[in-house]
């Protein structure tokens, strides 16, 4: 299992926000911006700050989804197969 932000893109999607404006209001760094985007993880606290910034629940930023990260920029997938870039 791995930590999907999907459901953060979704709410910025339906409040009409963009990563930039959510940046700038949560007080993010781009590299955190970066690494939602990747999949990667953040720490708790940042999540606390995106939720307190969108006066919303954890749940409408993060989901918990089965298997392993997707991957970007050519490294492999959880099957060992090259990934499309």
């Amino acid at each position: 299992m791995y930590i999907s932000y999907k459901p953060l893109w979704h709410t910025l999607i339906d409040r009409g926000m963009s990563k930039e404006k959510l940046r700038q209001k949560a007080g993010l760094t781009t590299n955190m911006i970066a690494n939602m985007g990747k999949e990667q993880n953040i720490s708790m606290n940042t999540l606390a700050r995106i939720c307190e910034a969108l006066d919303c629940q954890i749940t409408d930023v993060i989901a918990l989804a089965p298997g392993d990260p997707p991957t970007v920029g050519g490294k492999q997938n959880e099957k060992g197969n090259q990934a499309d870039t």
